[in-house]
């Protein structure tokens, strides 16, 4: 959940490095550190605690370098701190590295080889940094072939940067599990973990694979594996609008993106039509369905919660049974699979390390696998049978926004092709429905000042809040309460509104924030009975509901929708709800404590 930037070439390398790491600083903002180097064993190292803006305070603008190496932290192993910041070095300060990932036998690694080494941190990486020079130092190993060894030594998840600078025309990388870009300049080359943050200086990029070392200079890149035969791979273009990743006239990314979610809505459309202007998914992809027994979506946080909205549309489409699993649970209790199983995994990175180890798993099992994801070319994307991409552009706020509604809109759209493919739907609605779900969004994104006065008057002083609805709004209730922890900090809860009698009830309080999303017909009453059960206890009650089913004094009355997709809809107001409360507690609306976008640890 960490982010490494590195560059060689001709430029002041600590600008690059710094203009890098801001826009990998979604990934981690516990700490932050950069090594530039420009001459044989003239190297300097700058880190901090906190944010990239406190990095620049620290470093040295004086300083010439046309080489080095970046990285912007989440902490695993060690408090977040100076000394537990990256880069780390090596005692004798010939060896620098910026490491992502954990190293599962760092404990075993540590007593092996350096019992008599004096670390300064608590981290795992710098036992990585360690472990290069005591191979070069006591077996007489050159530079590459010791972190060649170092990293055969390896168990575990890794990214890795290292700078000799005893060579410093030269920057070395490897990976597992974690990932790791290439990016190709005229006479300049560089490392990321993402194409976002090289995006200013190349849109060329080589992906590094799993158990790859690459030597890097300002000329070449060279890729190897552990036996060093040389790799051959060619270089993508990636398709980012630099100006996607500004914020503009928004105070910050995650309104920004709350606002773009109609537009994503369109563009999904556009994208998933053919030439005669039906929807259209790879034929492939819909076979492989057809031909399966039962679908099995895994996935993790926001993107879990989609799955289960996505649950409803494939069975309700497709008529194929469907399971939603906690990626992080499903890897190590596999329930018994069916013999034709199919796996949609739903991911915004692309690099959701719990979601990878299990698609690993079901790889050797020879079952197929589809890719839900805005990232083109990342791991399981790569990795897996089959993709389609989200199309949202860039998501930086770790709150996610529109990556969930782009996740379930791709989600309707494939359950349909399917459906019809099936000779279940007798006539295609999906384009329709979508630009209407597109209009409603608008309706909701520009009724900001009445749901701000909403969370002025139920959230800001709050210690707790629950969300109560049944079925699809049920799915929306714990995507709702998972915003709302995420950014305001305020312990939030989703529940089935029917199961607050069979015991939650007893946490309501006088004052307490109950929140009911009412927008399915058959269960609308039931779930206004039971907030009056929380009214009766001393709640202080809000209801969200749809055209249709509104009574008078509820608070946000959304458009009328498709049914099916009324999760699109219903949970435009609790981001805004979640936005504007975070703001009013004065938090950092986009970057919240403990939490990092793209999680790459499992």
């Amino acid at each position: 959940m960490c982010g490494i930037v590195g560059y060689i070439g001709s430029k002041d390398a600590k600008e690059v490095l710094l203009h890098g790491l801001e826009k990998l600083e979604y990934r981690g903002y516990d700490s932050a550190g950069i090594y530039v180097i420009r001459e044989q064993n003239d190297g300097h190292l700058f880190k901090e605690k906190g944010r990239i803006a406190a990095l620049r305070d620290k470093v040295d603008v004086s300083v010439e370098a046309n080489a080095g190496i970046g990285h912007t932290r989440w902490a695993t192993h060690g408090e977040p701190s100076v000394r537990n910041a990256h880069p780390h070095q090596s005692t004798s300060g010939r060896y620098t590295i910026v490491h992502n990932g954990v190293i599962e036998n760092y404990q075993e690694v540590k007593d092996a080889y350096l019992e008599d080494v004096e670390l300064v941190s608590e981290t795992d990486t710098e036992i990585i940094v360690q472990l290069i020079a005591w191979f070069a130092e006591n077996e007489g190993l050159d530079t590459l072939d010791a972190f060649k060894k170092t990293i055969v030594t390896l168990e575990g998840s890794y990214a890795i940067a290292l700078i000799d600078k005893e060579d410093p025309d030269v920057v070395y990388a490897a990976k597992n599990k974690s990932p790791l870009l290439l990016g190709k300049g005229d006479g300049f080359n560089v490392i990321c973990s993402d194409a976002m943050a090289m995006i200013k200086e190349t849109n060329q990029f080589v992906e590094l694979m799993d158990k790859e070392v690459a030597v890097v200079t300002k000329d070449s890149l060279s890729i190897e594996n552990f036996s060093g035969d040389i790799i051959e791979r060619n270089h993508y273009i990636a398709e980012l609008d630099s100006n996607d990743l500004e914020k503009g006239t928004y105070p910050y990314y995650m309104l920004k993106e709350i606002d773009e979610q109609p537009a994503v809505m369109r563009k999904l459309v556009l994208k998933y039509q053919d030439e005669e202007g039906k929807l259209s998914i790879d034929p492939e992809i819909v076979n492989t369905m057809m031909d399966s027994d039962r679908i099995y979506i895994i996935a993790a946080g926001t993107s879990y919660h989609a799955g289960l909205v996505g649950k409803k549309l494939l069975e309700e489409m497709t008529n194929i049974p469907t399971e939603v699993h906690v990626s992080s649970e499903f890897g190590y209790h596999t329930p018994l699979l069916p013999e034709k199983p199919f796996f949609i995994f739903i991911s915004q990175s692309g690099e959701t390390a719990d979601s990878r180890q299990v698609l690993v798993k079901m790889n050797e099992l020879g079952h197929p696998s589809l890719t839900v994801t805005n990232v083109a070319g990342s791991t399981l994307s790569r990795e897996s049978n089959f993709t389609l991409l989200l199309n949202a552009g860039p998501e930086i706020a770790v709150a996610s926004t529109k990556a969930y509604t782009a996740q379930i809109a791709v989600l309707a759209i494939l359950s349909e092709v399917v459906g019809m493919e099936k000779g279940l739907i007798d006539e295609p609605t999906m384009i329709h429905d979508l630009g209407i779900v597109a209009n409603a969004m608008q309706t909701l994104v520009d009724e900001k000042d009445v749901i701000e006065e909403l969370a002025s008057e139920y959230l800001s002083i709050t210690r707790n809040a629950f969300y109560i609805g049944r079925g699809m709004d049920y799915h929306v209730a714990l995507e709702a309460a998972l915003k709302l922890k995420e950014i305001s900090y305020i312990q939030t809860e989703g529940f089935a509104a029917g199961e607050l009698k069979h015991g939650t009830i007893a946490l309501i309080e006088k004052g307490t924030p109950v929140i009911a999303l009412v927008t399915e017909q058959a269960v609308a009453g039931h779930t206004r009975g039971n907030l009056q059960e929380t009214r009766a206890r001393g709640a202080h009650t809000m209801v969200i509901s749809m055209d249709g089913l509104d009574r008078p004094g509820d608070h946000i009355v959304i458009p009328k929708v498709n049914p099916l997709l009324s999760a699109l809809v219903s949970v435009i107001p609790t981001q805004l709800l979640s936005y504007y409360c975070s703001l009013h507690r004065g938090n950092d609306v986009d970057k919240p404590r403990n939490l990092a976008k793209s999680v790459t640890v499992e």
